[in-house]
């Protein structure tokens, strides 16, 4: 049982990065972003892209692991680029297609075209890297026993845990608690939290909101490429990441509370641990729709999500 909890935080911890961007875009920019999951995927190529070009910087061509990790210090460089680069993607499809359609549409026509953009963002990328699966490292990890044999280990079948997967969940607490901070203690913050409650009124008051809409961009991909930096370190690097991910990070978004940081992360907590405690009960297949089962008991009991406001 210990094992199926900390399987489900770590899958929970990457869910809940890419449902933060995600909740973001949607206070503020008024739109469900499809193309969210998208971000997620190319900020794991970019972030390939990047640890190859620093390995062959450095000339040696080969990654020497820190210990315990199974990854050097190039990886965690490569994923900074790799944030920087999935933002400055996100502002240029905003540039080219959703501030135009901010002026001139309507909010469903801000979704089918994400939508759009995020089919052309998956084709986009199987062109540039193809099909086959990628890895960070093929170092092969040993997993630490957090739980002894004893009373507790033998009742609870003991817990097992890789170092990268101590990262995982590490880098997710950090990267909340960082957004937080801002969200609750600086002037771009202060300048979020209104432009989500009115824009207008915010833009009567002297707030920037071309600005807000891309500081929101550049977070909300620069956390969805952390995520997929840390969905590809702990499994595969491939074309349909993003795409798989896609409904959990609806699913984690809705159920904390859209517009809520914290709501985001519990909830993709939730479904992480749902989708892993389904797996020995009714098989992998039904991951997903375990989840949302989940999602669905829940909204019947507090339709505005956990930590959402009242309308």
């Amino acid at each position: 049982m210990l094992q199926l909890i900390a399987d489900g935080l770590v899958v929970g911890s990457v869910i809940s990065l890419g449902a933060v961007g995600l909740t973001l875009t949607y206070s503020i920019l008024r739109f469900a972003n499809f193309g969210q999951g998208e971000f997620l995927t190319w900020g794991a190529y970019l972030a390939v892209s990047a640890l190859s070009l620093t390995l062959a910087v450095t000339g040696g061509g080969v990654m020497t692991p820190i210990e315990p990790f199974s990854f050097g210090w190039q990886l965690p460089v490569a994923m900074v680029a790799s944030a920087a680069l999935t933002a400055a993607l996100a502002l240029v499809l905003d540039w080219a297609l959703f501030a135009r359609l901010r002026r001139t549409g309507s909010a469903i026509t801000l979704v089918i075209a994400s939508f759009g953009a995020a089919l052309a963002l998956r084709n986009l990328l199987q062109f540039l890297y193809g099909t086959l699966p990628e890895y960070y490292t093929r170092e092969i990890q040993i997993a630490v026993r957090l739980v002894p044999r004893g009373a507790l280990g033998d009742v609870m079948g003991g817990l097992r845990i890789t170092p990268d997967q101590m990262l995982v969940l590490g880098v997710t607490a950090a990267a909340v608690i960082g957004l937080h901070v801002l969200l609750t203690r600086t002037t771009l913050g202060r300048a979020m939290r209104a432009t989500a409650q009115n824009p207008a009124l915010a833009r009567v008051a002297g707030v920037d909101v071309e600005g807000v809409v891309r500081a929101t961009w550049v977070i909300g991909a620069g956390m969805a490429a952390v995520a997929g930096v840390m969905a590809g370190l702990v499994g595969q690097i491939r074309p349909g990441l993003g795409f798989e991910l896609l409904l959990p990070l609806f699913a984690a978004a809705i159920l904390g509370g859209i517009g809520s940081v914290w709501g985001a992360v519990a909830g993709g907590l939730i479904v992480g641990l749902a989708e892993s405690f389904s797996v020995p009960l009714f098989g992998a297949e039904y991951r997903l729709a375990t989840a949302f089962l989940v999602l669905i008991a829940i909204l019947l009991l507090r339709p505005r999500g956990l930590f959402g406001e009242k309308a």
